[in-house]
């Protein structure tokens, strides 16, 4: 099971750092006023992150069916990155969302001023 195991852990890591990767992005994309690469990127991410965490709840159905998976670094590293893209994800809807609103507010200026 240990070998199965970090493979599990490995598919995890790999999917969400690649989601983690897209979120960061979505936010650079946002703060350029690239609103659609913005969504396109969260997209992206978010199906990533599914697929890692598909993955993790697959660990929690075996444990929860009596089926011991076993403890170790490689697994507690997985599901720190689960919960970092999460967090990321996060922080990415919410700059995005700001970056909007001052656009928003921009083009108000600029339109009063004219």
């Amino acid at each position: 099971m240990v070998e199965g195991l970090e493979m599990i852990c490995f598919q995890i890591i790999s999917n969400v750092g690649t989601a983690r990767s897209s979120y960061i992005e979505a936010i650079h994309r946002a703060k350029d006023r690239d609103f659609e690469g913005a969504k396109q990127c969260l997209k992206a991410g978010q199906e990533e992150f599914l697929k890692g965490h598909e993955a993790h709840f697959e660990l929690l159905q075996k444990e929860a069916k009596g089926t011991p998976v076993g403890g170790s670094l490689i697994l507690i590293h997985a599901e720190d990155q689960l919960m970092s893209a999460e967090g990321f994800k996060i922080i990415a809807e919410e700059l995005i969302a700001s970056y909007r609103q001052m656009e928003a507010l921009e083009k108000r200026l600029e339109e009063s001023g004219k």
